[in-house]
């Protein structure tokens, strides 16, 4: 078969002026990429001259026309790999891109040879691009980015396509509706792992470019992206630096988005918001927050309020989200609409191995299950458990240990540490501060990251140390959680109004210990510091390969 080809020219009409009549590449389907010294656009087009001549005309800052083509290539190939090449551009952070996604199908259908150009040709693409210096990262690097995997250009799901019409649909007519003192609202329900914060980028990013198009029922209107998590909002800012049409101003935290309407005295038409279960739901003068509820005073400042939303992942009382006051937002709303994403996409995972991580979050241990896809392992020791995870770094990268918040963490500059049960191994806990997520930096592989550092990330393998307030009832064969013993005092504190504070703490620590264990694309492990629950679930371990030796 024929090898890719990459032909180029000066960014000039006479370029195009030059180019024989008879190329067969200027009726065939092809690839381009255009590009400067720091901006570029990536397209695909069976009208090669004439769309060169469209860009000459309109496009700023660009130097060279690169054509990508290929003989066997057909325009559903040109369509799914002009989308991927944007993902992989934004990933390598070497141009700022001038792409919209109206230039991209947010949903790539099924085509004679697909796995082919998506993964031996693309291959075989980047290679080539990366050999005439048009991008500067390989692709595994690329795919461990957070900037990638948080990319607003993705390609969707059916599920998440349909999801991103109806609140582009939502929010089209709820802008142009009249509002009374409160916003519309539309919940979008989802675990850990379906893919919510992909299809919130790939939203945001369409209602960004509506702004400007006239035609649009969102034309000219202002709009905003918050995330109640520091780390999640570094990732959401690295994008907006990358797409020439975002703007790092339209990323913000809650409560300085509320102070900023308040000093401004204006309302705002759009706000989306991620990791919407972290908004506070008490006063906090830690964060200058003086009002009772972050959604409600959203609600009030904007006219429509896309949130997403999963209340298995509460780590706090004072965002200590329930059913009642959720409905009690909805009720408060012009209109309420609420949407629920099911897919798991995180985690290649089977149902069974879902299932036992959901059922420990139930506080019930089901037999371990097996996937020969999924690499589900208890350890002796955190030391064997930390070696572990250094292979699987240096061998696929983003693999980290984590644990649930049962050590003291940093105070006025001292190092804690994360201890084996016998204290004869320790990691410090996760350094913070960095303009990079946590688990991109490299140093990180010898520290243990808290709930609050990869909430909402992706890991490679995930290796989760499960403290000394996490332990096994023999008697009742049951998992039990000591809430004494889980050192996150912040999270327990704002109490008043909580009927039931004992049942109330519990449900934070299973959430933090669901949300860790769900972070592992590939794999999960686990070492217990507690002595009955580590015996039992390395003989669980024990049955389950006695039962199925195959499994490593």
């Amino acid at each position: 078969m024929s090898a890719i080809e990459i032909l180029s020219w000066p960014f000039k009409s006479e370029s195009m002026d030059n180019i024989n009549r008879d190329e067969q590449f200027l009726n065939y389907p092809v690839i381009y990429v255009l590009n400067g010294n720091k901006e570029a656009y990536i397209g695909e087009t069976v009208y090669f001259k004439k769309r060169m001549k469209a860009h000459l005309k309109s496009r700023k800052n660009i130097d060279r026309i690169n054509l990508i083509k290929h003989d066997t290539f057909n325009r559903s190939a040109t369509f799914h790999l002009e989308t991927k090449l944007i993902n992989y551009f934004l990933g390598d952070e070497k141009y700022t891109l001038q792409n919209k996604s109206k230039t991209v199908n947010d949903f790539t259908h099924n085509y004679h040879n697909k796995p082919y150009y998506d993964q031996d040709l693309f291959k075989e693409l980047w290679k080539k691009l990366h050999e005439q210096k048009l991008v500067d990262h390989e692709l595994h690097v690329i795919e461990n980015k957070d900037i990638f995997k948080l990319s607003p250009f993705k390609e969707l799901s059916i599920e998440q396509q349909d999801l991103k019409e109806k609140v582009l649909a939502f929010c089209e007519k709820q802008v142009k509706a009249s509002s009374g003192e409160y916003g519309s609202l539309l919940v979008i329900e989802g675990e850990a792992g379906v893919g919510k914060s992909v299809v919130i980028s790939s939203i945001f990013n369409t209602i960004q470019e509506q702004k400007s198009e006239a035609s649009s029922n969102l034309y000219e209107t202002k709009n905003y992206l918050v995330v109640h998590h520091e780390e999640m909002l570094k990732t959401y800012k690295d994008i907006a630096r990358q797409v020439k049409h975002l703007s790092v101003s339209s990323f913000e935290k809650p409560t300085k988005l509320i102070n900023k309407l308040d000093k401004e005295n204006q309302k705002v038409d759009v706000v989306l918001v991620d990791e919407a279960h972290l908004l506070l739901t008490k006063p906090d003068k830690f964060n200058s927050f003086q009002y009772e509820n972050h959604l409600e005073e959203l609600l009030k400042r904007a006219k429509v309020v896309i949130v997403i939303f999963d209340q298995d992942q509460v780590l706090k009382f004072k965002s200590l989200w329930g059913v009642a006051k959720l409905e009690e937002m909805k009720k408060l709303s012009t209109s309420a609409e609420v949407y629920p994403l099911t897919n798991q996409f995180r985690m290649k995972a089977n149902d069974a191995v879902i299932n036992w991580i959901n059922q420990f979050k139930s506080k019930v241990l089901l037999p371990l299950p097996k996937d020969d896809k999924y690499e589900l392992k208890i350890f002796k020791t955190m030391e064997e458990m930390h070696a572990a995870i250094i292979a699987k770094n240096q061998e696929f990268g983003l693999s980290r240990v984590v644990s649930t918040f049962d050590y003291l963490h940093k105070k006025d500059g001292e190092t804690y540490y994360v201890t084996e049960s016998n204290g004869e191994y320790k990691l410090p806990w996760n350094s913070t501060g960095s303009t990079k997520a946590w688990a991109e930096e490299k140093a990180t592989i010898n520290e243990v990251g808290s709930i609050y550092t990869i909430q909402g990330f992706d890991l490679n393998y995930v290796g989760v140390v499960l403290g000394p307030s996490v332990q096994y009832d023999a008697a009742k064969d049951e998992i039990v959680i000591d809430t004494s013993k889980y050192m996150d005092k912040g999270a327990y504190t704002g109490s008043e109004g909580i009927q039931n504070i004992a049942e109330a703490k519990e449900k934070i620590v299973l959430n933090s210990i669901n949300i860790l264990m769900k972070r592992g694309i590939h794999g999960l492990y686990i070492y217990a510091s507690d002595k009955a629950l580590r015996e039992k679930l390395l003989n669980d371990q024990k049955a389950t390969r006695k039962n199925c030796p195959i499994q490593r």
